[in-house]
């Protein structure tokens, strides 16, 4: 049940340690005001999980909460989230749960919702559900749901990216990194079905392993092996559930998020197939806009999370956008980030050119540091700091620029820098650091 007021859901559903914040109780409650807000006889409702060791118990619980407020609850198994947000669409179904912490650490896990049209819930939908779970939660349905094995869902998951993307990569070899997580048999499964030679890393998950040291958030991993390899022509690396991807190069060089959007803009857009502009975010990076700029490509920008970038995408009726840790969005394909489509998107665009031969952008220097302020909600009211932002901001116009912003969740301020160089950008950036310490530390 809530707790006293207390806001579960944030950027992404509800995440916390697993057994202690997120217990059985607490995913049994969801489940059932999930169920209960749908106002509907018997809904349909499908559940995922990535590789976690916490997963099967969360899955039980939520199953339990489903079947208990009188819906179906639906098991798929280990899927990827994207799958989630395709299936639910395609079979029909009144709503879709994802058990999952993503890139975090393996003790930690969460529950986030897609609805029938296999977008996220917005946030005032969020607000209802946690509203049902106040006192005793919804009434008990009249007749309890079942809960069931659903079976051929990554069948079909591969069918609709199969569909989506008719590339042949027959001569390529590439190396996926699969993070130990929801990726490790639907992603090698996928490019060998398109004809690709596949080596992988990430593909043993134990329940505790994954994210440790492997996938998007330890990309480096990738990049060595794939830097000394003699036969890989491409590496990607997956997050823990699969909706964000990072690519290596032959040479080790990684390509992120905002490098990889620029170049399905870019071929996109050269075709007449982009239908419109591209979605990103405050953090992207300068070189991204001097690239679509010199393209004639609009560009909208939203706060960072890829709920806001994909918001912004279905009010424009665009369907590419992204953000630079590799979520990245082709919305005619599922509304929300995949990672795999995102490879496949990026395979497609190059043909048969390597990464390092498409440069889709120059990406200029970019420092971030996270300062620790007394009280984060300060900023707002700090002239001096301001003042040395748009000062800052002036002296790059036209050339980089400066990005201040609170953390949503930490008393953090992050201070964010780009230049034509790195020494410029380190520069600006340690003044604005200094200065942030001083007034808010």
């Amino acid at each position: 049940m809530a707790d006293g007021g207390r806001k579960l859901f944030g950027t992404d559903g509800v995440r916390g340690e697993a057994g202690t914040f997120l217990t059985a109780e607490l995913a049994t409650s969801i489940g059932r005001a999930a169920t209960a807000s749908l106002g509907k006889d018997r809904p349909q409702v499908l559940i995922v999980r990535d590789t976690r060791e916490s997963g099967p118990m969360l899955e039980a619980a939520l199953a339990a909460g489903i079947a208990a407020a009188g819906g179906d609850a639906l098991l798929a198994g280990v899927l990827p989230t994207p799958a989630a947000a395709i299936l639910v669409r395609r079979l029909g179904l009144d709503l879709a749960a994802v058990v999952s912490a993503s890139h975090n650490p393996y003790r930690d896990n969460g529950i986030k919702f897609f609805s029938a049209q296999g977008t996220k819930l917005p946030d005032e939908v969020e607000g209802r559900l946690e509203a049902l779970m106040e006192g005793d939660g919804p009434p008990p349905a009249a007749e309890p749901g079942r809960i069931e094995q659903l079976n051929g869902g990554e069948d079909d998951y591969v069918r609709e990216l199969r569909s989506a993307f008719q590339i042949d990569l027959s001569g390529r070899t590439v190396m996926l990194d699969c993070a130990n997580g929801a990726t490790y048999r639907v992603a090698p499964r996928i490019f060998a079905e398109l004809g690709a030679t596949v080596e992988t890393i990430g593909v043993e998950p134990d329940g505790r392993n994954i994210n440790e040291g492997v996938g998007s958030t330890h990309v480096e991993a990738l990049a060595r092996i794939v830097a000394v390899s003699d036969t890989v022509d491409i590496g990607f690396a997956f997050d823990g559930d699969g909706d964000r991807v990072l690519a290596v190069d032959a040479a080790g060089r990684v390509h992120d998020g905002d490098e990889l959007i620029a170049l399905a803009a870019r071929g996109l857009a050269s075709r007449g197939e982009l239908g419109g502009g591209v979605v990103v975010t405050v953090m992207t990076n300068f070189g991204f806009h001097q690239a679509m700029k010199e393209d004639g490509i609009e560009v909208a920008i939203t706060q960072v999370g890829d709920r806001y970038v994909i918001d912004e995408m279905l009010r424009r009726d665009w369907k590419l956008g992204g953000e630079q840790s590799g979520h990245i969005i082709a919305s005619d394909i599922v509304s929300t980030g995949d990672g795999i489509a995102a490879a496949l998107l990026t395979m497609g665009e190059l043909g048969d050119a390597a990464l390092a031969d498409a440069p889709a952008m120059e990406k200029l220097p970019q420092v971030l540091v996270n300062v620790q302020v007394a009280d984060r909600e300060s900023l707002g009211g700090a002239t001096a700091v301001w003042e040395a932002v748009e000062s800052e901001n002036a002296a790059l116009e036209g050339r980089g620029r400066v990005l201040l912003r609170a953390s949503g969740t930490e008393p953090l301020v992050r201070v964010m820098v780009e230049a034509p160089e790195a020494a410029e950008a380190d520069a600006v950036c340690e003044r604005l650091v200094d200065l942030v310490r001083r007034e808010l530390g």
